[in-house]
């Protein structure tokens, strides 16, 4: 992967891979040497403890929260697909239909199935096929999208909130009482089988359902949508095991800091950094930096013939897509998501696309293009662009891991004071 692929995936605040950047490489270890720092104020014992029940929580719960929930989908996907239907379908096709003026109508599974039938490429017939099969099927597809996504945040979130956290605990009251066993210490040690016995009764409802605009909504959340769910339950889950209510309380502040600071703060500053260099460079830097890197996109601004939807009306656009498929604007919509495309070249009638992001898309074209073409020299315009445009996508991750890594933790350990008088974790208190 070159560099300016990597630049491009962690400046996507859409995707996974600013959290897994912040999170595994930059918080984790800071929060553990800050948590091992402000613990040996008290002893080095404590600070041993807090050290390794950090750890443990840092990587263990990263490992769920990034991969439990693509993990899970792709299980509950095999389980759609012996249903015999394609969880490729997007539900939210019924709603564009539903909610459309005859005239205005652009995609649909009605509207797909008719224009795309006339293809005779076997892979656009499967797409009908698979809708068609959805169309005659909805209530039963609707269940199944709504388990997938029960599944992909109950699942992670109940291991990573009410399972790990007794499981950490368990692990230093047992190490503590070894120790004591060694020193001849007799000590009553607590067990969690009174927790856990509570949770043996539990079972998913099986007659879990949703209204079609809800199950829509929920099967149209992206990875890092679930992801902020499952953080919401992750709160939930630490607090409601703490050990005690002061260690209550601090999880309570850390948790929802770091919700604040994963989910809202990066796209915020994001916005902000790419405004101030508009503003102060004269440049549009709301591209990707694969595409401002493109060495045909800037052949084309010099031509004179970059090829772009005439309007950004729902229809010109959606024409568009099917009629140019070969476009840059086209391929750069496939390579960021935007548009799905089958072998054949033909757009996949299962995916619905979202008009209003393409078109948000198609102005960032021309903001740029039009911007590069009163420059003296595009290429070294465009340079300049994705330089910046790097540059932010670095501060951005810079800015964030600080307030994740060292402002949160620090102001965790304050409030813990405030709350216990004591720098310890309340948890590890004998």
């Amino acid at each position: 992967m070159t560099f300016t692929n990597i630049i491009s995936a962690i400046g996507n605040n859409s995707s996974i891979y600013p959290l897994l950047v912040r999170d595994c490489f930059i918080e984790a270890p800071s929060k553990i040497l800050i948590a091992r720092r402000e613990n040996m104020k008290e002893s080095r014992e404590v600070a041993n403890d807090a050290t390794r029940e950090r750890f443990i929580d840092e990587y263990a719960t990263s490992a769920i929260w990034l991969g439990g929930i693509p993990a899970t989908e792709a299980v509950m996907d095999k389980f759609i697909r012996r249903k015999s239907f394609n969880p490729d379908v997007n539900i939210k096709l019924f709603k564009a239909e539903q909610s459309a003026i005859a005239e205005d109508i652009v995609q649909g599974i009605e509207y797909n199935i008719k224009k795309f039938s006339k293809f005779t490429q076997k892979d656009v017939q499967d797409a009908v096929n698979d809708l068609i099969k959805v169309k005659n099927n909805k209530p039963a597809y609707e269940k199944l999208l709504t388990k997938k996504f029960a599944a992909a945040t109950i699942i992670p979130t109940i291991i990573m909130g009410f399972v790990l956290p007794p499981l950490n605990y368990a692990l230093t009251r047992k190490l503590r009482s070894k120790k004591a066993q060694d020193k001849n210490i007799q000590k009553s040690i607590n067990s969690n089988s009174e927790y856990y016995a509570s949770f043996k009764g539990f079972t998913p409802n099986k007659n879990l359902t949703f209204t079609g605009n809800l199950t829509s909504t929920i099967a149209n959340l992206r990875t890092v949508d679930k992801m902020a769910i499952s953080d919401g339950g992750l709160t939930v889950g630490r607090v409601s095991t703490s050990r005690n209510k002061e260690e209550a309380y601090v999880n309570g502040f850390r948790m929802v800091g770091s919700m604040i600071l994963n989910f809202v703060t990066p796209v915020y500053i994001a916005k902000g950094l790419d405004k101030l260099a508009n503003k102060l460079f004269g440049i549009n830097v709301n591209l990707d930096p694969k595409i401002l890197d493109n060495k045909e996109f800037i052949s084309e601004i010099k031509a004179g013939n970059v090829n772009l939807p005439k309007s950004n009306s729902p229809k010109d656009i959606i024409d568009f897509l099917d009629e140019n498929p070969k476009s840059l604007f086209a391929k750069f919509a496939q390579e960021l998501k935007k548009v799905t495309y089958l072998d054949s070249g033909i757009r996949d009638p299962r995916k619905f696309v979202d008009v209003d992001d393409l078109a948000s898309f198609k102005k960032e074209f021309e903001s740029f293009i039009q911007l590069a073409k009163k420059s003296k020299n595009i290429e070294s315009f465009a340079k300049k662009a994705k330089a910046v445009k790097s540059v932010n996508i670095l501060a951005n991750i810079g800015i964030s891991s600080f307030l994740l890594a060292v402002a949160l933790p620090k102001a965790q350990y304050l409030f813990n004071k405030t709350v216990t008088g004591s720098y310890q974790d309340p948890g590890l208190r004998k």
